[in-house]
């Protein structure tokens, strides 16, 4: 495949303050061809792209052109929106904004997006069958979680030096032909002193597992399944033998809030001992040998169904990628309490999913994998699996936890999944984001009005919608 990045080594060029002759002779080649590269009339070399990231300490990742597929995407579908729509914006205009300044093309997704958050908010708060306390919650503690979130999305949700750190483990554990769990237990014991004990769920009250540095022991308790113990010790290992890899990696992040730096060492850990226990040629061999079949593939690899969804939105690597899935999780209140795409879907941060998605009604029948295709106002369309099940973490008395788990990917790679077998010549379902954001009219299962249309009344008629716009 031809790399042409022009744009980007130019503006890389001029950061530098450099002229073409400067840089040129910096990289050992002609101004003619830097010329010609920047201009995109010539694909840069392999070798040229190395030389420049020695040259100037620049990641060879920020010269790719998938950022900039990728913004064009994003800025595609912000301006498909109510807002913008009348603007008729063409696709090259949006390529050449993307080309000439995506900082600030960057800029204006993220004002867009926290405007959408503002004005949903401010409706929430007006809002009488609204909660809120819980909205004013919700507003304090997002900036950690919102800036980790984009952290992940920005590197499509995969962390290379992570996860070949981890599958190396895993080969030199050769867990492949071993017991995971004796592996890595003795792994930590043997390493790094540190013991692994299960213990009765009444010496962690309220905790699934606790680490004592002091005692170097690593307590689980017993009501953790298998799976999850078997992950806690991959996540202790990550922290113990790869915590300068993760540091560098939020350093590099540069939150500049503590508890965003906490956040995303939890979650870069908790990538770490998803790796180990699915590593990454060999979980993505059997996805796509087992056509994703995601039942199949967490017996096979002793994961639970969650575990080896949230993988699967992982499997980015380049020229070794799978279907870019997005994840989402939601309780039987609709709350949705994970998100995650290595894909474009849209999620809504308040409000909770559109009634329409059968993540919901997945509920009515728990331990069963619900396929459905779905269309979104922009007629983007998507695949997508909603499965219901039961987190065991719980004793007599204490109420299991039932949450569902929706997966999905674009339509276009429905036909790799098992689950579209017999599917793909149903009509879509017609969904929102969410009633806040959705402008789709005449709405059954319609709960709000649309945040940013004009409602209007009819004294004389009754719609299939209270909300008419």
């Amino acid at each position: 495949m031809k790399l042409l990045v022009g744009p980007r080594v130019r503006r890389l060029r001029q950061s530098l303050g450099l002229t073409q002759s400067a840089m040129a002779s910096q990289l050992s080649i002609s101004t003619s061809y830097l010329n010609l590269i920047e201009r995109n009339q010539r694909p840069v070399s392999a070798k040229v792209l190395l030389r420049m990231a020695e040259t100037y300490a620049v990641d060879i990742a920020d010269l790719s052109p998938e950022r900039d597929i990728q913004l064009i995407s994003e800025l595609r579908e912000v301006l498909k929106s109510y807002n913008y729509r009348d603007l008729g914006v063409t696709r090259d205009e949006i390529e050449d904004s993307v080309n000439a300044s995506p900082a600030i093309v960057q800029s204006f997704i993220d004002l867009h997006g926290r405007m959408q958050d503002l004005t949903v908010r401010t409706s929430l708060r007006d809002d009488p069958m609204a909660d809120r306390e819980r909205v004013e919650l919700l507003e304090e503690s997002v900036g950690a979680i919102d800036l980790v979130r984009k952290f992940i999305h920005e590197n499509n949700n995969y962390f290379d030096p992570i996860d070949r750190a981890a599958e190396a483990l895993a080969d030199d554990l050769k867990l492949e032909a071993t017991r995971p769990q004796t592996a890595l237990t003795d792994r930590l014991e043997k390493n790094h002193g540190i013991r692994v004990r299960i213990v009765p769920s009444d010496l962690l009250p309220g905790k699934l597992s606790q680490f004592d540095p002091h005692a170097s022991r690593l307590d689980l308790s017993e009501l953790m399944p298998q799976s999850g113990r078997r992950f806690q010790i991959a996540y202790r290992l990550g922290l113990l033998e790869h915590g300068e890899l993760i540091s560098s990696l939020i350093q590099k992040a540069d939150f500049g809030s503590k508890e965003a730096d906490a956040l995303c060492r939890v979650n870069l850990a908790n990538y770490f001992a998803a790796a180990v226990v699915m590593p990454y040629k060999r979980f993505l061999s059997a996805a796509e040998k087992q056509k994703y079949d995601v039942e199949l593939l967490a017996r096979r690899f002793d994961t639970s169904y969650e575990q080896s969804a949230h993988r699967l939105t992982t499997l980015q690597r380049r020229g070794q990628a799978g279907i870019p899935f997005f994840f989402v999780r939601v309780d039987m209140a609709g709350n949705v309490s994970k998100r995650l795409s290595s894909g474009r879907f849209h999620f809504s941060r308040f409000g909770g999913a559109c009634p329409l998605w059968n993540i919901h009604a997945c509920f009515q029948t728990p331990g069963e994998s619900m396929p459905q295709i779905i269309e979104m106002p922009d007629e983007t369309r998507y695949f997508s699996i909603a499965r219901a099940v039961l987190r065991p973490e719980a004793a007599y008395g204490q109420g299991a936890q039932m949450v569902a788990i929706g997966i999905g990917c674009e339509l276009k790679h429905a036909d790799r999944l098992i689950y579209a077998q017999n599917l793909m010549q149903k009509e879509p379902t017609p969904i929102g984001v969410n009633c806040y954001l959705c402008e789709r009219p005449n709405c059954r299962s319609r709960a709000h009005a649309p945040i940013n249309r004009r409602l209007s009344f009819d004294e004389r008629s009754r719609g299939t919608s209270i909300f008419k716009f």
